[in-house]
């Protein structure tokens, strides 16, 4: 589908914990140099700003804990796992 025939509402982004969750992993993962960041176009590392996402979802499954359903609980914590292997790998 083209942009002409998209409506406003087709265009919208849907806020929701799991696009959080992906939002704050995709900052870590450009910061490990595993993508490259969208403006410049290049693959950077910054260990502290990785470390620093990771921290974030960290501290969301602790604040979140128990207001979870299941599947969000899952994949946030699959998340993470990934990140901190992810990052003991490119250190």
């Amino acid at each position: 589908m083209n942009s002409e025939n998209t409506t406003p509402q087709e265009n919208k982004l849907e806020a929701s914990f799991s696009t959080l969750i992906l939002s704050i992993a995709s900052s870590a993962a450009m910061s490990l140099g595993l993508a490259p960041n969208p403006t410049t176009n290049k693959t950077e590392k910054n260990m502290e700003m990785a470390r620093f996402n990771i921290d974030l979802l960290v501290v969301l499954q602790a604040k979140t804990k128990n207001n979870l359903d299941k599947e969000e609980g899952a994949f946030l914590e699959s998340v993470i796992r990934d990140l901190q292997l992810k990052f003991i790998q490119h250190q």
